[in-house]
């Protein structure tokens, strides 16, 4: 865990290459930014009472430099980083840039291993068992291609999970001749006992691989990862667990879910430099997965085979560590209040109105910061549409076959006043429609 000195040091003073690119505020924000910090560190109360502070969220999102001429409400794809992840990177690859070939593979690419521990002390595993890769999708087809199938093996999902995933599996349907096989679960579920079951009732003998998200990027429903586990684990199948949208969301470590693979993308909610993923590898599972990319015999029981993929910056990748840096400092607890509080902030006021549906629970421990709202009556794609185009609001719109609406996922420096102004039009849609 980061002490406070170490946080506020790391908000407060800026680089000379930071200063130098400027991407640092003036010197009177700057103070203005660490005084607040500072409260924050400072401050008593439980996470729910602070959630509710807005006029030090405020002040904590003066952290980061965002385009205020619109209303960002799809932080769920991709997040901005804090100046400090911004300065981090600029740094170390204004570094590697004077002599690429010593600078980045001698100087630069060993300090990995530094944020590979502190990664893993983030994340409650050994450092051993942490691969860094681009994404959540890159982790998830290194399990997905990376372990052994025949003819006529099962995989199983449910109809929701990422698109990207479901056509990794089809094209496997094609190549290999595996049988993908997914199933309904309810929108939105408040019973996780119930998904269990459902996973359970749709295990066969010819099952090989379960793959379940932690967070549902549709909806911010959570699922039952441990309990999925645990029914993989008694069967000798492997579960791989996608969790993009939980990592730094949710409070948790991985040993609280007892399983065996698990892939995130850090710059969703780490707020890591975009192009940044994470894949864990429980150390006796990692002999038996083969990497995308050939690795030498030597690496087999190597996490950093996961990492063969030609040259690549390490500048995005130190940064991780700014982020993570960022995320302590904030807390775990503190930070999933405040996404969870932003939540409640719109769906509650919006679900007042009987054209308004939820497709998101708001009951403790069943969904995230995400949520999904459908006005009933209104085209999803044309109210995204009007969002953006005359209110410079930017949303998601999710069109699944078994529901549609809009994501709505906003972040850390995410403003109540923002929210309201995202309300006040949606109720303005409710009211008149949408002009023709």
């Amino acid at each position: 865990m980061v002490s406070r000195r170490q946080f506020l040091g790391a908000m407060a003073v800026p680089s000379a290459s930071a200063i130098a690119a400027g991407v640092v505020l003036s010197s009177a924000k700057r103070v203005r930014a660490a005084t607040a910090l500072k409260k924050f560190a400072a401050i008593e109360g439980s996470a729910g009472e602070i959630a509710q502070d807005d006029a030090l969220w405020f002040e904590i999102s003066q952290a980061f430099d965002v385009d205020r001429s619109i209303i960002n409400l799809n932080n769920g794809g991709v997040s901005p980083s804090p100046r400090s992840v911004i300065a981090s990177v600029q740094r170390n690859w204004n570094f590697a840039n004077a002599a690429p070939a010593y600078n980045m593979w001698q100087v630069l690419e060993p300090q990995r291993e530094g944020v590979r521990g502190k990664m893993a002390d983030e994340f409650g595993c050994d450092k051993e068992e942490i691969a860094f890769t681009r994404n959540a999708s890159e982790s998830l087809e290194t399990c997905q291609l990376g372990l052994e199938f025949k003819r006529g093996d099962e995989v199983l999902t449910t109809t929701q999970d990422y698109p990207r995933m479901i056509t990794t599996f089809k094209q496997m349907e094609r190549r290999h001749g595996i049988v993908l096989k997914q199933f309904k679960i309810p929108v939105p579920c408040e019973d996780l006992g119930q998904i269990a079951r459902l996973f359970e009732q749709n295990i066969t003998d010819k099952t090989r691989m379960i793959l379940i998200s932690h967070v549902i990027n549709l909806t911010g429903q959570i699922l039952p990862v441990k309990e999925v586990a645990a029914l993989g684990r008694k069967r000798n199948i492997p579960v791989v667990v996608d969790g993009a949208h939980a990592f730094a969301h949710l409070n948790f470590k991985i040993r609280d879910l007892d399983c065996d693979y698990y892939a995130s993308s850090l710059h969703k909610w780490l707020c890591a430099p975009h192009g940044t993923g994470l894949l864990y590898v429980r150390r006796e599972k990692i002999p038996g997965l083969w990497p995308l990319m050939p690795a030498e015999q030597k690496q087999d029981a190597d996490i950093r085979k996961f990492e063969e993929i030609g040259t690549h910056p390490a500048a995005i990748y130190l940064a991780i560590g700014e982020a993570l840096t960022f995320h302590q400092g904030v807390g775990s607890a503190r930070k999933l209040a405040r996404l969870l509080y932003l939540r409640d902030y719109w769906a509650k006021r919006l679900a007042r109105n009987d054209r308004v549906k939820l497709h998101t629970s708001l009951a403790p421990g069943c969904s995230s910061g995400l949520g999904n709202i459908q006005i009933e009556g209104i085209d999803t794609a044309k109210l995204f549409e009007w969002l953006w185009r005359e209110h410079k609001i930017y949303t998601t719109a999710i069109i699944h076959d078994e529901f549609q609406g809009l994501r709505i996922s906003p972040s850390l420096y995410t403003l109540t006043p923002d929210l309201d102004r995202f309300c006040d039009k949606m109720e303005y849609a409710i009211k008149h429609g949408l002009p023709t």
